[in-house]
């Protein structure tokens, strides 16, 4: 599972939030990989590492809208990658985004930074237009729709600002560093400064940076544990794809894993270098660093060639680790963590009163530094996805006819609409359980228990204890319906 955590990186965002005037701590979100060397040294050997770090959606723009605003998806209501699942819609701007945490940070005189990829659908007409800022950031820097690492378009503080294929001008990854290092010249040391950078690799095109083009070479995506597993009792999604894989199938995701890696070298040169800009002005000391992911990846599991979207491990977990003063270096987390853990977690390092914001997540600050803050883990936690499909069937997959999405040449398909499901994953001392519901025309049901069987291989959902299954189902009624506070009641425990 460890090793799930380490190649299964989507999005990477790096937020760094200052401190003055409070108790310093510092907070980073890490990524064990094997491109991301100077990372693992520079923070995750200086800090904890959480293991069970989870996205509670599996999907780039319903996750990061969960990171913003610290609510699951059924209550800011992003569904998908389009505006008319709300992705970045006239409807998410007048209520959750005008509730996301730095809002908060701003009234709290944070000086407030953002710079890369927001929402996929970010700077589109029907969406506001470049014009648009979101509320609570001073500095912003905002790619226009999804990644790329050449010719695009950024709302610079709501001006356009087109770039080309230069790669010392417009390689995204590198300005997004330049400008966060220009920002930290310039800001003003008497008051704190928050700043969240959300490069886009590895993020498909995957264009490497020229001089790590061929890094690499020899790697192959894992073959362990799923890969290349048939889908057995698995909801039909995941019995459609051709087993064993075929070769081309297999070709493309090996290019695909390799060329992730490759734009991730850029990234771990950004985090050294911002490290470094931050102990040069003598601030590393005061400020948290958070590097995280908004979601997991596959590439190869269950024959599934690459993508997200799934609820299992290999694209629910992310990465997480954090550094900083009061922090302990060398830590190894377990308790489970999520991402819209991230906003009240950062509200309550910056001293916000967490009974005044309408958040779903809970503060993990007390993990992190037990004398400053008490705390107990949660037992069990809701994933929830909304899935995408098309009302005419795709040409490279006829014969599934209409309803699917994201397919490819060999006839796979890597979401439909009815590949909704909500997921309840139990995860302490004694049980490592996931019961999954379908919304779709056979009410399929997926269980597994993660301690025999980590891979999910096996759907146990026949043969498990009828009571068991009862008081997943339970869980699961209750945090599909859940707001702020009522995310928190965990009465249903183990044997109640």
């Amino acid at each position: 599972n460890e090793f799930i955590v380490v190649y299964c990186l989507l999005f990477i965002y790096f937020l760094l939030v200052n401190m003055k005037q409070c108790t310093y701590l510092s907070f980073l979100v890490l990524f064990l990989q094997t491109p991301m060397k100077k990372t693992k040294q520079l923070i995750g050997e200086a800090g904890a590492t959480f293991v069970n770090a989870f996205t509670v959606t599996p999907l780039c723009c319903p996750s990061r809208s969960s990171i913003l605003s610290g609510r699951y998806p059924h209550n800011h209501q992003v569904r998908n990658n389009s505006l008319t699942g709300n992705c970045s819609s006239p409807l998410w701007q007048k209520g959750p985004e005008a509730e996301a945490f730095p809002v908060f940070l701003s009234k709290k005189k944070y000086q407030t930074f953002f710079s890369g990829k927001y929402l996929n659908q970010y700077g589109q007409k029907a969406a506001g237009d470049v014009d648009h800022v979101p509320p609570g950031w001073d500095q912003w820097n905002a790619l226009v729709g999804n990644s790329q690492y050449y010719n695009y378009t950024l709302s610079v503080n709501g001006k356009a600002e087109k770039h080309s294929d230069t790669y010392e001008k417009d390689y995204l990854t590198d300005l997004i560093l330049n400008w966060s290092l220009t920002f930290l010249d310039e800001r003003s040391p008497q008051h704190p400064f928050f700043m969240m950078l959300a490069p886009p690799a590895p993020h498909s095109p995957w264009t490497a940076a020229p001089q790590y083009q061929q890094e690499f070479n020899n790697v192959q995506a894992p073959r362990d544990g799923s890969f290349d597993k048939p889908g057995k009792d698995k909801h039909w999604l995941l019995r459609q794809p051709t087993n064993p894989m075929p070769n081309s199938s297999i070709v493309y995701l090996d290019n695909a894993f390799r060329r992730r890696w490759q734009t991730l070298l850029s990234v771990d040169n950004m985090v050294e270098k911002l490290v470094k800009k931050l102990d040069s002005i003598k601030e590393l000391d005061n400020t948290y660093l958070i590097y995280s992911s908004d979601n997991g990846y596959h590439t190869g599991q269950f024959s599934l060639p690459i993508d997200k979207r799934q609820l299992y491990e290999f694209d629910i977990r992310i990465p997480l680790l954090v550094r900083g003063p009061g922090i302990k270096p060398n830590q190894t987390l377990k308790a489970p963590v999520l991402n819209i853990d991230l906003a009240p977690t950062i509200l309550d390092i910056s001293g916000v009163n967490l009974s005044t914001v309408k958040m779903d997540g809970e503060s993990f600050l007390y993990q992190m530094a037990p004398s400053l803050r008490n705390g107990t883990a949660r037992p069990f936690f809701l994933v929830e996805y909304t899935g995408e499909g098309s009302p005419v069937s795709d040409p490279s997959c006829p014969k599934l006819g209409s309803g699917v999405s994201e397919c490819f040449p060999d006839c796979v398909c890597e979401d439909a609409y009815n590949n909704t499901y909500a997921c309840v994953r139990s995860l302490d001392g004694s049980h490592n359980l996931q019961y999954c519901e379908f919304a779709d025309s056979e009410s399929f049901v997926e269980m597994y228990n993660l301690t025999t069987d980590p891979h999910q291989l096996q759907n146990i959902v026949k043969t498990v204890d009828p009571s068991v299954l009862q008081l997943m189902n339970q869980r699961l009624i209750k945090l599909q319906s859940c707001i702020a506070d009522s995310c928190h009641d965990y009465k249903m425990r183990n044997n109640q």
